[in-house]
């Protein structure tokens, strides 16, 4: 079975100038490789994510101690030296997604990590906020690589019914990164200083970039066949060949129309633009959760600097225990339905909903139990069990999203649906957490996730209603890419 999403632009011709794999076998296609060498990918794409997302929260637990050091006294610039990483994670994909489209995956990787790099280095020895601020927002734009392009490696390696579980691989970066970043940057800024969280992160990414240069390979159909009909031409002296996905345009018009191909898909893919404001309502509700769980918890518990960063844990779990459950059983749900759905003979995406479609409410519960138990100080483990919901009804949202996406746009946009996804949920992820410190203070911390509680309850609905008619919605509204 495999759904359409799965073929090629232009599809099998018997023309015998298209350039196209040698066979269903051809061991040069990605989706042939070994299976050992595919799944080393994947874990490459996930410890790349996970130091980019690692160093989104690890400085948090720091961050009042950077104010003290370099005189910073808006509480809105404090809260900036946190979110507007994420600010980077939604400007980098509207560039990464169309740059990787023209030149391939592994080139991105390769000079992104070393950005990264550069830039996490300038943040480690920055002298003032200004300065920090900026090298802190083109990490992050470096960093948004592996979640803007990750979606498309997976696509471009696994076949339909296989993605479930190494989309969980790819999840786990995004997942524990953001969860120890604040458990290991807490203790590690206490006893260290600010300044160590980002060498740490230096160090881990160094780590997996000089392994990347090693065993890395290009994954995207497209730019292998160009090369292989490169190399044809050159052996052949036949101008005339052309590779099977050739757009026939040039690399200009190409990179023009894959710049804004994310934003159309936004605009004009009404599963797109509700996938992901759901997914970015979701996601922003974490980070705001990250950047107050220090406040909170010492105010309430009396948790220090150290200390602090454990109190992350709780969602951690959740997130761990959602993740498990969802990678190892959603390619089984897949094949599952579609056996018992005798209408087609394809894998429809939309069975990839079934988690979100039943328990979103999941998400809001976890919100009124946090909101209301922290605000009446019952014991530290109580509110951070409400966290733990809040990690496993935040994941059952943003993974069969993310999931659903790829399988909607296969190789050949998967990385532009994501780029659009990954934009509007890093804006939340960005902005959503400087309004929290007030929202408490003038709500209360009940009232306060109450209202977020009451935000996710409206939610409900929307992934029911895509996993019942999200095959017809996508019949009646293509998007022309």
């Amino acid at each position: 079975m495999s759904t359409s999403a799965e073929k090629g632009p232009v599809g099998t011709t018997n023309d015998d100038n298209v350039v196209d794999w040698d066979g269903p076998d051809d061991p040069q296609n990605p989706l042939n490789w070994p299976v050992r060498k595919r799944y080393l990918h994947a874990i490459f794409v996930s410890s790349i994510a996970l130091y980019s997302n690692l160093g989104s929260t690890v400085f948090a637990p720091g961050a009042p101690l950077l104010m003290r050091e370099l005189g910073v006294t808006s509480s809105i610039v404090g809260s900036l030296t946190v979110s507007i990483y994420v600010l980077g994670f939604a400007v980098g994909p509207l560039i990464l997604a169309p740059l990787s489209e023209l030149y391939g995956r592994l080139v991105i990787y390769q000079t992104t990590n070393i950005i990264f790099m550069a830039f996490t280095l300038g943040c480690a020895l920055a002298t003032d906020s200004s300065m920090f601020l900026a090298f802190r927002f083109i990490a992050g734009c470096a960093g948004s690589a592996p979640m803007t392009i990750g979606g498309g490696t997976i696509a471009d390696v696994f076949p339909q019914e296989e993605r479930g579980g190494v989309m969980g691989l790819l999840a786990l970066g995004p997942i524990i990164g953001p969860v120890a970043g604040p458990v290991a940057g807490g203790f590690l800024a206490q006893n260290a200083g600010w300044r160590w969280t980002f060498w740490l992160i230096l160090i881990l990414s160094g780590i997996v970039c000089g392994s990347s240069f090693i065993w890395m390979r290009e994954t995207y159909a497209a730019i292998l066949l160009d090369r292989k009909t490169a190399r044809l031409r050159k052996e052949t002296g036949n101008l005339e060949l052309r590779s099977r996905l050739d757009r026939g345009i040039s690399a200009n018009a190409l990179l023009a129309q894959s710049v804004i191909r994310p934003l159309k898909l936004l605009v004009f893919s009404p599963i797109v633009l509700l996938i992901s404001v759901y997914t970015a309502f979701a996601f922003g509700l974490t980070f705001l959760l990250y950047t107050t769980f220090p406040r909170v918890f010492s105010r309430q518990y009396g948790f220090g600097t150290g200390i602090s960063g454990l109190a992350y844990l709780g969602m951690g779990i959740g997130f761990l225990i959602a993740l498990v459950v969802f990678a190892s059983t959603s390619d089984r749900i897949l094949k599952a339905k579609a056996l018992k759905d005798k209408s087609t003979s394809q894998y429809k995406p939309e069975y990839r909903l079934i988690f979100m479609a039943y328990l979103t409410p999941v998400l809001p519960i976890g919100f009124f139990w946090y909101g209301w138990s922290a605000e009446q100080q019952t014991h530290w483990i109580v509110p951070i069990l409400g966290t733990g919901l809040i990690g496993i009804g935040s994941l059952f949202i943003i993974m069969p999203a993310q999931t659903y996406l790829v399988d909607v746009f296969g190789s050949e946009a998967a990385a532009s649906a994501l780029a659009a996804n990954t934009l509007l949920r890093s804006l939340f992820g960005a902005f959503l957490p400087m309004a929290g410190g007030s929202m408490y203070d003038a709500l209360g911390l009940g009232w306060g996730n109450s209202v977020l509680g009451f935000i996710g309850l409206a939610f409900i609905p929307v992934p029911y209603f895509f996993y019942k008619f999200g095959d017809r919605i996508r019949r009646k509204w293509p998007v022309k890419l």
